[in-house]
């Protein structure tokens, strides 16, 4: 039987746009996992608030829900045009269903109190239903440590070239977890990064150096669970944009790459970013054959972060401030991995350095437009 919704039931996604209620989950009503929803309902084609679960059609069908018109990789279809997110699209087009709840800032406690909760149920802190069929992407960051926390007996993968920050900062953590035995390095070098860059590109449908770079770790990353015997990889996707991980958010006022004039405005901003973010990985992720497990982006976590004040999301002294202080105070993670910073993915593993200098060494100098990706697209053309 062909498959033709992702993420929530049937049941669920009707409701949900009935009621245009866009994080249902947050009155246990929604999945768990990945959260959110995609896929063919009642003669529509629908995707959740946040795109958590990508769908596409073919921008030259006729009717984007007949048989061949869509699909949930861009990669099955001709010239793929993704649903956007909160929205239905049918013969008649897009209309925007759902939109992104903007509750009023709850008090710092009750605030706090809420991401706990919610945090302690998505992680699975509390020992209920543990799989024993998924992995974690692990980076010796808060935000996979956490993950790792609700899976004491799943493997920890992290990938990066030798001496890299990624690598380090996982053994750090892992030691300090008492998870040193559980932690697989997957070491890069020039050969596999330029074999892999192709298959990458191809699978996310994105040449920009900027999403191969991100997406390449993670793919990799899939590949090693997938020969390992795992079909499922947990991943701190979200905690970023959710809880007031960037610089951007800290003085936005001040800072040329938000709008937005509060914190609370900048990391809303950051969380729109989320649907495009998902789009590349979710996509990586389930062309080798996994399924992505993102605890963050539950809807009941997403609901509860929504109403942090800004004092509980960035500070010029600490960003992610909810999210720390509910790894501290809860036990889950030593200080020495709650207090950790880490660089992204791209940076930390060293792929976008190494990526650079592959480019470089084949002729693609920086002072041409666009140096990497052009040599991106010269790997596609002769792969």
């Amino acid at each position: 039987m062909t498959e033709t919704l992702r993420g929530g039931s049937l049941s669920v996604v009707r409701a949900t746009l009935a009621d245009a209620d866009p994080l249902p989950g947050a009155s246990g009503r929604g999945p768990g996992d990945m959260g959110g929803f995609g896929g063919v309902v009642d003669g529509q084609i629908v995707r959740d608030v946040l795109g958590r679960q990508p769908i596409y059609t073919d921008a030259d069908a006729v009717d984007p829900v007949a048989e061949g018109a869509w699909a949930f990789a861009p990669t099955e279809l001709e010239t793929p045009a993704v649903v956007p997110p909160g929205a239905v699209r049918t013969v008649e087009g897009d209309s925007q269903r759902l939109e992104l709840p903007e509750p009023p800032a709850d008090s710092p406690e009750t605030a706090q109190a809420a991401v706990s909760e919610a945090l302690t149920d998505a992680l699975g802190l509390d020992g209920a239903d543990r799989p024993t069929d998924t992995a974690v992407a692990f980076s010796g960051g808060i935000d996979s440590a956490l993950v790792a926390a609700g899976l004491p007996d799943a493997p920890l993968y992290v990938i990066g070239f030798e001496g890299s920050h990624d690598i380090a900062a996982a053994r750090e953590a892992a030691d300090a977890m008492g998870r040193t035995a559980d932690l697989h390095v997957i070491e890069l070098d020039h050969a596999r990064l330029q074999e892999a860059v192709p298959r990458v590109a191809d699978a996310i449908n994105r040449t920009n150096p900027m999403d191969v770079s991100i997406a390449l770790p993670l793919l990799l990353v899939a590949e090693r669970a997938v020969e390992d015997g795992y079909d499922r990889l947990a991943l701190g996707q979200g905690a970023d944009e959710l809880f007031g991980g960037y610089s951007k958010v800290v003085d936005p006022s001040d800072d040329h790459r938000v709008e937005a004039e509060t914190v609370r405005g900048a990391v809303r901003e950051t969380i729109t970013s989320l649907p495009d973010q998902l789009e590349r990985d979710v996509c990586g992720l389930q062309a080798v054959g996994v399924e992505p497990v993102t605890p963050f982006l539950q809807d009941r976590v997403v609901d509860a972060a929504l109403r942090l004040p800004g004092e509980r999301l960035a500070s010029g002294e600490e960003r992610k401030i909810a999210l720390r202080a509910f790894a501290r105070r809860e036990g889950v993670l030593p200080e020495l991995v709650a207090s950790t910073d880490k660089k992204a993915v791209q940076y930390g593993s060293y792929v976008s350095r190494e990526l650079d200098r592959l480019a470089r060494q084949a002729g693609y100098k920086r002072r041409m437009d666009d140096h990497v990706g052009q040599y991106i697209r010269s790997l596609l053309l002769s792969s």
